[in-house]
Formats: structure tokens, C-alpha cells, sequence
């Protein structure tokens, strides 16, 4: 599951992609760029598959962004043997858990003033999604434990 977020910074924005994994609400790929271009969505699912290895057939799904649906993205996801899905038109609730997440940034980490930096902006994202988000932050829907905690719990 992905999406892509906007950080006010005061050099300009910073965009924030993602790939989450839907079962157990772990960010597995993330990447940052001053554009919203197709190859900061490739750098986020490029990062999730040297983060999980995945050996199976897998499926991302997105909305119907011109970022998702170009030709660069379907020939990378067609070498990483990913499947892709995109969401029905005008269908927010398709992606619910990214949008969830963003939310949660918004309120726990980004706030309402613009970053001083996108550098800045950008070590803040790494610390909260790998120190805290993935480690640590509880999630209702997984029995209130952190992604890590509920993928040790499926792995034993």
C-alpha cells in the first residue's frame, strides 16, 4: 500500500513516499525528494524490496497517480516480480491505511509550522519511522502492539 505526502519546509516541499505493509502496518519502503516524480515512488518500492526480500509474487496497490501508472513504474514493478493494483476513481477509502499513516505523521511529527529544512524534515522522517512508528507506536488494529512486535508475534 503507498501514498505519497507533502512536507512544508522552508527551502520549499518535501514529498514523502511510502510502502506499507497492510498486514502488519509496517512502513517497509519510504523515500524523500523535492518532486513528485516517478522515481521517488520507485525509490520507496526499490527500498521496500531490499528491506523484505520478498520471494513470492507480491502486490502493491495505489491510486491512480500518474507516478503509479506510468511506464517506468509498471517495467520496475514487472522486474521485482510485484503485481500492481490501483484503486477505483474517486475512492479515498482504497487507500484508508496510507492515508491513516499520514495522518499520524501529520499529527505526532510534521505539525502545522514549515521544517527549516528539507534535511532536517528528512532525518525527523527517518527517526520516526525507524525509531519510533515501526518499533514502538501501537496500533489498535494490531492488538495494540507495534508493527515489530506483531511481526514477531506472526513469525513465532
Amino acid at each position: 500500500m503507498r501514498r505519497h505526502h507533502l512536507i512544508p519546509t522552508e527551502e520549499g516541499w518535501l514529498y514523502l513516499a511510502t510502502v506499507i505493509d497492510i498486514a502488519t502496518r509496517r512502513v517497509v519502503g519510504w523515500a524523500t525528494a523535492d518532486h513528485l516524480r516517478t522515481e521517488l515512488v520507485a525509490d520507496a518500492l526499490r527500498s521496500a524490496c531490499r528491506q523484505r526480500r520478498p520471494a513470492g509474487s507480491v502486490i502493491f496497490h495505489s491510486d491512480r497517480g500518474c507516478q503509479y501508472t506510468s511506464r517506468e513504474f509498471t517495467l520496475l514493478a514487472g522486474k521485482l516480480s510485484i503485481r500492481l493494483s490501483v484503486g477505483r476513481t474517486g475512492q479515498c477509502g482504497d487507500n484508508a491505511l496510507a492515508e491513516s499513516f499520514f495522518a499520524t505523521l501529520k499529527n505526532e511529527l510534521i505539525g502545522t509550522q514549515p521544517w527549516p529544512s528539507r534535511a532536517a524534515a528528512r532525518t525527523a522522517i527517518f527517526e520516526y519511522i525507524e525509531s519510533w512508528y515501526n518499533l514502538h507506536r501501537l496500533h489498535s488494529s494490531l492488538g495494540y502492539r507495534s508493527p515489530a512486535d506483531y511481526e514477531a508475534a506472526l513469525a513465532a
